[in-house]
């Protein structure tokens, strides 16, 4: 080798602006906090901690169990023309259970439409979950009485609500928390990086529960962020962790120190449940075209309700009968919300144009009297074919 030949093998040789703007970041593996591997053995975890008597270990499996049914029974019951959508939370049962039962009474929540089981968590009916979906009302519950705000369609929008409703709830002198929910697709909303701002600016007592399901429908995460997403909160000043979305005892160890944190007036966290969406983004959505099998499969290995119920097999926290009384319950709880949906009655059209404004407004009474006269042009024309 000559001396040239040496010096250009040291010289370091400078990338094109072409092949640097190719390269992806480089980051750290991702932390993943878990108290229950997917065998169900349990482990440790040096920053979250939990210990649990074997009935509330039965209740937590519990929750799981009925939310799974309720969510599946809702599905058929969409497929059967009941419902006009579904937006099923199947493989979501641990980030949603565990998340919920770490809130206190005094917590607000603000969900999107997916959040069916922690709206079990804080007592609403699960009935009343499908009257909107069957288009019969506008929600179907009050939010005051659960603290638990009306499920939220348009993506994102619900963060700058918790938000809002957190700094009020420290300018007031409160220490309960606020918990907003949204998905990995609303990460990549400008609604979510407002809250992110405004949350850390003010230090509101607001932890961010994203649960990362893979698909934004039919986008991978991949294609929203170049880093885990727990590791946005970096920038915005406050902390962000990711925890095994398929533990329910993670799921819940973490969301409590979470909102401890907030309480204690220390500001937003932002929980990343990495998880999977086992199903369809709505019923109106095909998830075979744009993801592989083997991949769903891959996650079914995790199912959070078999891995606890594994772990409580395993340590003789259950035994045989409790398992068979819930799967009568169970049914049950499917049995009362097919009887339910289908004798719910269709309102009465004139209802759309009520609960828009508190004093009336005479835009809303001039459409009134037009929908009015619609309505009585089909009798009209009824009365007229006899």
């Amino acid at each position: 080798m000559t001396v040239e030949s040496t010096a250009a093998a040291r010289k370091p040789r400078r990338a094109s602006k072409r092949t640097s703007a190719a390269k992806k970041p480089q980051s750290s593996e991702p932390q993943l906090v878990q108290l229950l591997t997917p065998e169900g053995e349990r482990v440790e975890h040096p920053d979250y901690s939990i210990d649990l008597r074997a009935e509330e270990l039965r209740a937590l499996y519990r929750d799981m169990v009925l939310t799974r049914r309720f969510d599946a029974e809702a599905t058929a019951l969409q497929r059967q023309g009941e419902l006009g959508l579904w937006a099923s939370l199947l493989g979501q049962e641990a980030a949603q259970i565990g998340s919920g039962r770490a809130l206190r009474d005094d917590d607000y929540v603000f969900p999107t439409y997916r959040e069916h089981g922690v709206a079990w968590c804080r007592g609403v009916d699960p009935t009343n979950l499908l009257g909107m979906f069957r288009g019969v009302n506008h929600g179907g519950w009050d939010p005051t009485t659960n603290n638990f705000h009306l499920y939220t369609i348009v993506i994102g929008s619900q963060t700058l609500h918790a938000t809002g409703y957190a700094m009020g709830v420290a300018k007031d002198g409160a220490d309960s928390a606020v918990i907003a929910y949204f998905g990995d697709g609303a990460s990549s909303q400008g609604d979510v990086a407002e809250s992110f701002t405004f949350s850390a600016v003010y230090n509101a007592p607001v932890v961010f529960f994203c649960q990362n399901n893979q698909w934004a429908i039919s986008e991978p995460t991949e294609r929203q962020t170049r880093v885990p997403l727990y590791q946005r909160a970096q920038g915005y000043g406050f902390p962000g962790v990711r925890v095994d979305g398929n533990d329910v005892l993670a799921c819940l160890a973490v969301t409590r120190s979470a909102l401890e944190r907030a309480r204690r007036g220390e500001g937003p966290t932002l929980v990343e449940a990495f998880t999977y969406r086992m199903g369809a983004h709505t019923t109106s959505d095909d998830p075979t075209k744009y993801r592989a099998d083997d991949e769903r499969a891959a996650w079914e290995a995790k199912d959070p309700i078999l891995r606890l119920r594994t772990y409580l097999e395993k340590s003789g926290h259950a035994d045989e009968a409790f398992f068979t009384e819930l799967e009568t319950e169970s049914e049950a709880l499917g049995k009362r919300v097919r009887e339910v949906v289908r004798a719910m009655p269709d309102p009465e059209p004139m209802s759309l144009f009520e609960h828009g404004y508190a004093d009336g407004n005479s835009l809303v009474d001039e459409e009134r009297a037009q929908f009015a006269a619609y309505q009585a042009s089909f009798a009209d024309s009824a009365e007229e074919g006899k």
